[in-house]
């Protein structure tokens, strides 16, 4: 089928504080990437994500900041967002859950649903701490979990064993805010949306969604498999959407019912913005190819929660067509952890090195078919040897060279040879794999096949050696200097997806800063492509540096070189 338009979101980042990365690599930058990849390619595409406003986790943060919740979630919206500036993730929109238009949209999918039948009021059980004079839902409680045993399981999650759970089920629960354990169970009034009743229409759709990962397939349908269960949508908390209803007063929707809204409501953001048509990318499904990228432990919300949200609701919503789902990235085998404070954090990687080097680290190594341990030592040598090696080598000595012999200009071509014919064949089978795998949303594969491209370039200037033909042959040498530095701004366009500032800065020495954002269809063209009297600078320095061993050393010693 053939889409006018693409709609590309990324899982919300929580709020309360700056992500590892771990977040970064298992949502927003592969997000980017293949954002990036569709707006060269000419495709109409918006990438829209914001942070994740709500629940407990951005109560207790700022309660533990000494703000109140809007001040504290309005600073880290700002710095996170400069944050991802940083690493040049070129959002249409990075919105916010706590907008008002995501708001209307939350009340107006529980009226919808509950119009529908499938939202039914139940009496709960749950903590009230009497020192707080409050409930504790999820994580505003603690406790040891009762399937392993881990005595700092949160009400929601055990960090320990990953099970989820009631608050009630918690053994020696303690309140999250004070630590007081003179808590009791009390009955009170929430909304659930009945999932068991939507349980073969989630199903009926997850079986059409034939282009999800496999990670997010299996993950569905274990859920479904399992049996769903009615869901609580309500909290008796203070920050939140609030819960429009007669007798609800001072309740709010559940972080996770509204958040997966929030894409609808950045959206509604971005059209605000700029004017553009939200309804044209949620209302009009069939013209519309969206793909959401994600972590494994957000993909029950998004295979279950929300799908069976848009389906209830019995209007026509866009829902997503591809779940690119990843497993960890790990620290050195353990678990990155916002809440242990243990890896390494997206403001602190932007100070140890460039941007350029931690995207193309982990796109070479995103966690796709299975958990991903990064080593300091590991991105030193995929950094030294992938970018410095073989890119940057390739850039430095064909400027130089050429810039040395004919003056800072492309020099006009001689005759095309049986050579080229070999390096057209190459570089074209190489195009088109890398254009398969970023389509396919294979990034390790794109990575490898990128790669592949460079070493192709420094391959053909090796067996033509133009600076030993030139003695001999001026005409020959510039027809292999003509071609490598057409392949030059060929793989300039073909890296710019994830390593754009690097090919900003590759762009501007060849010229070529109007090409900046094109895409390469025809290599043939590219490569026979005429002098045109062009001009060049020879780089001042190296156009990637080495990380050093030196440090190497310094960064174990600061983050650590073991897991927790």
């Amino acid at each position: 089928m053939s889409y006018k338009r693409h709609l590309v979101t990324s899982a919300l980042p929580y709020i309360n504080g700056v992500k590892h990365l771990g977040n970064l690599v298992g949502s927003m930058l592969p997000a980017d990437v293949y954002a990036r990849f569709l707006r060269q390619k000419g495709e109409e595409v918006i990438y829209i994500c914001a942070t994740d406003d709500h629940g407990t986790p951005a109560e207790i943060a700022a309660h533990k900041a000494g703000l109140s919740v809007k001040e504290f979630c309005d600073q880290s919206h700002e710095t996170q967002k400069e944050i991802y500036e940083g690493f040049a993730l070129k959002f249409d929109h990075f919105g916010r859950t706590s907008s008002q238009q995501n708001a209307a949209l939350t009340q107006h999918f529980c009226a919808k649903l509950k119009e529908e039948g499938f939202i039914e009021e139940k009496s709960d059980q749950q903590l009230y701490s009497i020192d707080d004079e409050r409930y504790l839902p999820d994580r505003y409680v603690e406790g040891t979990c009762p399937h392993c045993g881990f005595e700092g399981a949160r009400g929601d999650e055990c960090e320990g064993c990953g099970k989820q759970m009631e608050p009630t089920e918690l053994l020696n629960p303690r309140s999250s805010i004070s630590g007081s354990t003179n808590i009791e169970v009390r009955e009170t009034r929430h909304l659930y949306i009945k999932l068991s009743e939507l349980d073969g229409r989630v199903r009926d759709w997850l079986d059409t969604r034939h282009d999800f990962s496999s990670l997010a397939r299996a993950i569905g349908y274990k859920w479904l498999d399992e049996g769903l269960h009615d869901r609580c949508i309500t909290r008796d908390l203070k920050w939140g959407v609030s819960v429009d209803q007669p007798g609800y007063e001072g309740k709010v929707f559940y972080v996770w019912f509204d958040a997966p809204i929030g894409y609808i409501g950045a959206t509604q953001e971005w059209a605000e913005k700029t004017g553009g048509d939200w309804e044209s990318f949620w209302k009009k499904p069939e013209e519309v190819y969206y793909t959401q990228f994600m972590a494994k432990d957000n993909v029950s919300f998004h295979t279950i929660n929300f799908p069976a949200t848009q389906l209830g609701s019995g209007e026509t919503w866009k829902t997503v067509d591809n779940i690119k789902a990843f497993n960890w990235l790990t620290y050195y085998g353990g678990k990155f952890s916002t809440s242990r404070n243990h890896g390494i954090f997206t403001d602190k990687a932007l100070e140890l090195l460039p941007a350029d080097y931690w995207r193309y680290y982990l796109m070479a190594r995103a966690p796709e078919s299975d958990d991903s341990s990064f080593t300091w030592a590991d991105m030193q040598g995929v950094i030294n040897k992938d970018l410095a090696d073989v890119l940057g080598n390739y850039v430095n000595r064909l400027l130089k060279f050429t810039a040395k012999k004919f003056d800072g200009k492309v020099p006009e071509a001689g005759t095309w040879s049986a050579a080229e014919d070999k390096f057209l064949t190459e570089t074209s089978a190489l195009l088109a794999d890398y254009n398969k795998h970023l389509a396919n949303c294979e990034f390790r594969k794109a990575m490898s096949a990128l790669r592949a491209l460079w070493v192709a370039g420094n391959q053909y200037l090796a067996e033509q050696e133009p600076w030993s033909v030139f003695k001999e042959d001026e005409a020959r040498a510039a027809t292999i200097l003509r071609t490598a530095f057409n392949f030059l701004s060929v793989i300039a366009r073909l890296s710019e997806v994830v390593i754009p500032f690097t090919t900003e800065k590759l762009q501007a020495l060849i010229h070529e800063q109007d090409k900046q954002g094109t895409w390469v269809t025809d290599m043939e063209a590219e490569l026979k492509r005429e002098a045109e009297d062009r001009t060049f600078e020879a780089p001042s320095d190296v156009l990637i540096q080495k990380i050093e061993d030196e440090q190497i050393a310094e960064f174990e010693g600061t983050f650590g070189s073991e897991a927790a």
